[in-house]
């Protein structure tokens, strides 16, 4: 039995599939357009939602302080995470097919970089202001109703945000770090192998 096995010879003769640059630009391309379509769609609801809100102000005209206090904390929650969600925009649409490899992968360590501070401490914001600006605007109807109406207004609210705080939010920020952890992976693998070339 031979026991001289050359294993740096069979490591060199196996064939891996190596990503394949066009198909790589493609799924880069389609990554930009998403995510430039989020941006611009979360921009017009989140716009609109604030409309809404300022309408509504307008329209019934609330009588306590705390109800215009919630109010303005609920459309600066949304102005404040629209302004930090903007800077993305830049890095973006600067993505094109005329850049190399390295600028791709800056791109994407920075697109990395911004979501994570979005997926963290401006989501943390904005779910604390959204949150207590909701309850502020509450508390005058719930003021009003009885005792078990209010309570039960006030749990299906606090239920929906536990429920997008601990199970969308999460889901989201898993979905979006695979898909950037995905192209990074790729374009550092096809500059290693350029290097070696």
């Amino acid at each position: 039995m031979d026991t001289n096995i050359d294993f740096k010879n069979i490591w060199k003769q196996q064939t891996s599939k190596k990503p394949n640059i066009e198909e790589l630009l493609n799924t880069l391309k389609k990554f930009k357009n998403e995510n430039l379509r989020k941006l611009i769609l979360t921009n017009l609801l989140l716009i609109a939602t604030s409309l809404c809100i300022a309408f509504i102000w307008y329209r019934y005209q609330p009588q306590l302080i705390s109800t215009k206090i919630g109010i303005v904390l609920v459309i600066l929650a949304m102005v404040i995470f629209l302004l930090a969600y903007n800077r993305m925009f830049m890095i973006f649409y600067k993505i094109d097919n005329t850049q190399s490899n390295s600028d791709y992968l800056q791109n994407l360590y920075r697109i990395k970089n911004k979501q994570k501070f979005m997926q963290t401490t401006m989501l943390n914001i904005y779910f604390m202001m959204l949150f207590l600006g909701i309850c502020l605007y509450m508390y005058e109807y719930a003021s009003k109703m009885s005792s078990v109406s209010a309570i039960l207004t006030y749990a299906v609210t606090l239920l929906w945000i536990v429920f997008n705080w601990f199970y969308i939010r999460p889901k989201t920020i898993k979905k979006q770090q695979g898909k950037i952890d995905g192209l990074i992976n790729k374009f550092e693998e096809i500059n290693n192998q350029l290097k070696e070339i």
